[in-house]
This record gives C-alpha cells, sequence and structure tokens, in this order.
C-alpha cells in the first residue's frame, strides 16, 4: 500500500549555468530555446525535472546531454533556489549546478525539447525564463570569488597556454580591464601548478613560453593543508 505524506510534495528540477571561454577570450553561458510552454520560444539554462531513480548530479548531465550534446563534465553544486512563484506550473524546488569548459572541446546541438541551443557573452544575454537571471548572477559571483583563490579557471584553457592568455582569462572572469602584469605573474607562478611545455611556434611576434597545469600538484597541495598558500597566491590586487 502507497504511503500518504501529510505534507504536499514539492517537484524538483535541476538548472546548468556551463561557462566557456572562446578564442577572443570572451566569456560566455550555454542556453537553450525552450520548445514547449511555459515560456515556449524563449532563452533559458539547460535543465528539467529529476526521475525519481537518480541523484541530482545525474539528472544535470543527463538533461545537459539531452539538450545539448554536452557530456563528460564536472559540474558542482552551485545552490538551491525555492522561491515559491519561481515556476508557474507550481511548486518546483531547483538544484543548480555549474561548470566551466572549453567552447573548442564541446561542440552543442540542440536536443530533445530544445529549439534552438547556443553560446552568449555573459554582457548580451537574452531575457531568460524563469528565475534563469537569478541563477546566472549567482553563478558568476561564485566563480568570481572562487577564481581568486582557487585555479578553477583552468578548464577554460586550451591544453597549452601562454601567461597573456592565462591573465587574459582572469581579466575576463573577473570583469575587470587590467591585473597588474608582474603582481599576477609572480602569484601565479609562486603556486607551483604550471608547468612548462616548450615554446609558441608559427607565430608572427616573439615566441612565448607555453605552459599546462598541473592538476596533480595542485590537488597535492590540497591534500597537504597549504590552503593558505593557495589563497595567498590567488589572492590578486586588483
Amino acid at each position: 500500500m502507497p504511503y500518504s505524506y501529510e505534507y504536499p510534495r514539492p517537484a524538483l528540477t535541476v538548472d546548468c549555468v556551463i561557462f566557456g571561454l572562446d578564442e577572443s577570450t570572451q566569456l560566455k553561458i550555454l542556453l537553450i530555446q525552450r520548445g514547449h510552454d511555459p515560456y515556449k520560444g524563449s532563452w533559458a539554462l539547460p535543465g528539467g525535472f529529476v526521475d525519481m531513480n537518480e541523484t541530482l548530479e545525474s539528472a544535470a548531465l543527463r538533461e545537459l546531454y539531452e539538450e545539448t550534446g554536452v557530456k563528460d563534465l564536472f559540474i558542482e553544486q552551485l545552490y538551491t533556489f525555492g522561491n515559491p512563484d519561481r515556476d508557474p506550473r507550481g511548486r518546483v524546488v531547483s538544484v543548480a549546478y555549474y561548470a566551466l569548459v572549453n567552447l573548442e572541446d564541446h561542440p552543442v546541438v540542440a536536443r530533445s525539447d530544445a529549439e534552438g541551443v547556443a553560446w552568449f557573452p555573459i554582457n548580451q544575454l537574452p531575457r531568460l525564463a524563469f528565475d534563469h537571471w537569478e541563477i546566472f548572477t549567482v553563478a558568476l559571483n561564485r566563480l568570481r570569488a572562487k577564481v581568486r583563490y582557487q585555479p578553477v579557471g583552468f578548464e577554460l584553457l586550451p591544453e597549452k597556454f601562454t601567461l597573456t592568455q592565462l591573465q587574459k582569462m582572469y581579466e575576463t572572469i573577473l570583469g575587470v580591464e587590467e591585473l597588474n602584469k608582474r603582481n599576477f605573474r609572480t602569484k601565479i607562478q609562486k603556486m607551483g601548478v604550471l608547468k612548462e611545455v616548450g615554446m609558441q611556434t608559427g607565430v608572427a611576434h616573439r615566441p612565448a613560453q607555453l605552459y599546462s597545469f598541473n592538476k596533480e600538484k595542485y590537488e597535492q597541495l590540497l591534500r597537504d593543508r597549504y590552503y593558505d598558500l593557495l589563497k595567498r597566491g590567488m589572492d590578486f590586487e586588483i
């Protein structure tokens, strides 16, 4: 006999804020154009309802793939949004996730109930359905705070990059015109998470040193409780 609940049960959804960096170091997010009501034809974050037999993270990854074709991501839980009137269909609570990707590694295609899918610059977003503007804002603020003490932005870069590319990425995420070059390079190199991997080739200007991110070294620093060192290393003076 089914159990009878004393209290009504709200529906549960997941939403995904996927940040990407293009070749011109422009920060973008991935949006879908909804194919069904409510908000049919409007742009929104990828997401949907959680099935009874899946975890929240599994639901987020499934919805992301079903609507955009993007898969094989590391996603991090962001926040829970539960305003009673956030969804015209009724009482719906959404758990949001966010991720960082290199656009070149993740081609997108509209699937499932999405009429369209596209990357939009964060300063040129269309009107968003539901409370997705609020979700996006929370995700952007989280990214800007976290990038100061943890190298979360490396997922946005190609496998090999210059220090100029790295600095430009941080300036883009933080929304600042220019960080102090010497200060930036001193602090980022003090962390010891970069490794030299050769020089640029086929460029008209003087070739620059190429680097890659030593993820194993970073994770070791965390395990060895060098959190304060990491924080000092990435806490830039703007």
